[in-house]
């Protein structure tokens, strides 16, 4: 079947419409970038967007009046960190700067002082080895010997070399079976190790141990574990220079609802019994043969208040101390300890152990009163401050 062609178009003709219908929708054109999108020029890592944030962090503490200031920042995109800390004494003079930059396999520190910098580094060879080494430039002015050190860390095996001593400390772990392992440590210029053979017997709890050190000057120590503590034996030398077996161990138990503690050591018994629930726990223990007995005792009032006390009927010194919190950034104390004559409060905001950035504006605040039982006129307020601010 003959097929009719098209006549072929002229050179010079003009094609008005190539594609679909001008009546036909069009999808709408896209948006503009955003200024937030639009980025400045960068180069790998190194980003010119904006200027790295800072973190500044000072700590003032009223005991000693020093001032301690540290400023840092994270560059490049976190991969490293630079850090600035400097003393200000009473006079306003700044003393002991110090200049860091860390890194994960890098970390310099620089004392502006002493003109002396303290260079690691850890390069991970494998999945499992790793190799470490540092290295101090020059000593101090305090006379004090640094180790230039260089490390080498497997799974089971470590050596660690100092360069001015010329000394190798190795260390070293083998597991002989599932339940057997060999333990060594040596030092190469003292000539001296320790090694250890620990055995996981078949019930669970239960490990027995043998160490001894290298040269053997004895019988090796013995070391029985189980679930409920532990047993040793090991050769000491007396008053007399002999050597003679010596016992020691500790072992727990439940008894009344609470947990009773028997130490033994040097031919001394300590006996402690401790009975704990949400409201209260007392807490007597005996030590044997002094017949020295205290005992402590703490009551909770609720989920704010508690009162603690401790008495010792050998010297018949006791204390006390009162606490009060609200939430976990505020919390008051008071209390006394008469074996000081010495009564005290403290009053925190902030997390004790926390950090500065989780307490409210960022601010941790102390103040602990301090008065003496014997001098009421000379009593102290001191307080500590540390405060953070994010640039």
């Amino acid at each position: 079947m003959a097929t009719t062609e098209s006549p072929p178009q002229p050179q010079d003709s003009l094609i008005l419409f190539s594609g679909p219908s001008s009546f036909q929708p069009q999808p709408p054109p896209p948006p503009p970038p955003s200024p937030s999108s639009q980025k400045s020029p960068a180069f790998g890592l190194f980003s010119f967007q904006k200027r790295p944030p800072l973190r500044v962090t000072t700590e003032f503490d009223s005991e000693s009046s020093v001032f301690f200031h540290k400023v840092s920042s994270k560059l490049f995109n976190g991969l490293a960190k630079l850090k600035f800390t400097f003393h200000n004494n009473p006079k306003g003079e700044v003393a002991e700067p110090q200049i860091a930059l860390i890194t994960k396999h890098l970390a310099i520190h620089y004392d502006v002082e002493e003109q002396n910098a303290l260079v690691k580094g850890f390069l991970d060879v494998g999945p499992n080895l790793k190799l470490k080494a540092a290295h101090n430039i020059q000593n101090n002015k305090k006379g004090e010997t640094y180790r230039p050190e260089l490390s080498l860390l497997t799974r089971n095996f470590s050596m660690h070399y100092y360069l001015n001593e010329k000394n190798s400390l190795v260390k070293g772990l083998l597991h002989i079976s599932s339940r057997l392992q060999l333990e060594a440590a040596y030092d190469a210029k003292a000539r001296q190790g320790e090694v250890s053979l620990a055995a996981n017997l078949s019930d669970p709890g239960y490990k027995f141990e043998l160490a001894t050190d290298f040269p053997s000057i004895g019988l090796p120590k013995a070391t029985l574990t189980f679930p409920c503590g532990e047993v040793s034996l090991v050769e000491k030398d007396d008053e007399d220079l002999k050597r003679v077996l010596s016992v020691s161990g500790i072992a727990k138990g439940s008894i009344l609802n609470g947990l009773c503690t028997a130490v033994y050591c040097d031919e001394t018994l300590k006996l402690r019994y401790s009975y704990k629930d949400d409201e209260m726990s007392f807490i007597p223990s005996i030590s044997l043969p002094s017949n020295a007995v205290s005992f402590a005792f703490k009551r909770r009032f609720g989920p704010s208040d508690k009162l603690s006390y401790w008495y010792d009927f050998d010297t018949n010194y006791w204390s006390t101390a009162y606490k009060h919190t609200v939430g976990k950034d505020y919390k008051f104390k008071a209390g006394y300890d008469s074996e000081v004559r010495l009564g005290w409060a403290s009053l925190w905001v902030g997390d004790e152990g926390g950090k500065a950035k989780a307490a409210p504006m960022k601010m941790k605040v102390q103040f602990m009163l301090q008065v003496p039982q014997d001098d009421i006129k000379s009593s102290v307020l001191m307080f500590r401050v540390k405060k953070r601010w994010d640039i």
